[in-house]
């Protein structure tokens, strides 16, 4: 495969992303944007970067919550005090941490990209637009069909993916369960455990990653946060794995071969901001690459037919 972004190549990034869909989207897109090993990384503490970025020149700075102005003002004295002379260029998947460093980056005329979250599938996100209103950095989407003149396609991890249909014996059933919602703060989903709970077959052992969502009647064993190896364990020994529709968890479990079930966060619900998941996990699903449902109408059915679908990564 040609380097899509051969600017970048040998260039020492600093490469800068909240933790969840973001960063794993800045980790898979690395090899694929081929910067210097000597790049630096800026993120947040979780187990999440804990694991990814284990080893590597990380900055971890403050949680940055969704529309929390101050948030960014802090983040953007940390980057302030970075070793600018050891960057060549910056580059971001977002979300709101990147407004931090990119003012920083122009102050020191340093050069700067932001990709476009894959979870975009319609236009960029708040941050991507007001990235491109201020003119902070070259913008990038991970969708040619909403690329314009200003904002540029090249590549999608979306593209390296295709589903794969694989035998069940006749006796089959689902007796192992993986549940992950994801972390992003404050937001709760217990309608998608609800539906678990009734969908799930007797006698199934559930492993639960619940986030901001704190329950205490679950069976099976519950987590609240996982590491990256833990989540790629309990994922890949699971007959099933259900998901909201994040794409830093979708990606994840993609990456092992996995086509999990999406479930998307609804903001009438307020499990999100937005209801941009549902763009996520509809447009998967018209991919082939998996099930989207809502979460009222989680059955069965649908665990079985998961269980009976792979995913492979055809490019590199």
């Amino acid at each position: 495969m040609n380097e899509p972004f051969p600017e970048l190549a040998g260039r020492r990034a600093l490469l800068v992303a909240s933790t969840g869909g973001h960063l794993e989207q800045l980790v898979q897109l690395e090899s694929v944007l081929a910067v210097s090993p000597q790049s630096q990384w800026m993120t947040f503490d979780s187990p999440q970067s804990a694991s990814l970025l284990a080893g590597r020149d990380a900055t971890i700075v403050p949680y940055i919550a969704s529309r929390d102005w101050r948030g960014v003002m802090h983040a953007a004295r940390h980057a302030a005090r970075l070793d600018w002379d050891s960057i060549d260029v910056v580059i971001s998947t977002g979300a709101a941490i990147a407004l931090s460093v990119f003012p920083v980056a122009r102050l020191r005329r340093t050069p700067t990209f932001y990709i476009e979250s894959v979870s975009r599938f319609e236009g960029p996100s708040l941050t991507g637009r007001m990235t491109r209103r201020m003119g902070l950095a070259r913008t990038f989407t991970q969708h040619p069909e909403w690329a314009t003149d200003q904002w540029h396609y090249r590549y999608s991890l979306l593209s390296a993916y295709q589903s794969v249909e694989k035998p069940l014996g006749e006796n089959f059933a689902v007796s192992r369960i993986f549940v992950t919602l994801g972390t992003i703060r404050p937001y709760r989903f217990d309608a998608l455990v609800d539906a678990v709970l009734a969908a799930a077959p007797p006698g199934a052992e559930i492993v639960w990653q619940l986030g901001e969502t704190d329950r205490v009647d679950l069976p099976g064993r519950v987590h609240r946060t996982i590491s990256v190896e833990d989540f790629d364990r309990e994922a890949t020994q699971a007959d099933v794995v259900v998901s909201h529709a994040g794409v830093g968890s979708t990606l994840r479990l993609m990456e092992l071969g996995i086509s999990p079930i999406l479930v998307p966060r609804r903001k009438a619900r307020a499990e999100h901001v937005d209801d941009h998941q549902t763009q996520v996990a509809s447009k998967l699903e018209a991919a082939g690459l998996l099930q989207s449902v809502e979460a009222p109408d989680l059955e069965l059915k649908h665990l079985l037919r998961a269980a009976a679908t792979s995913v492979h990564k055809t490019l590199t």
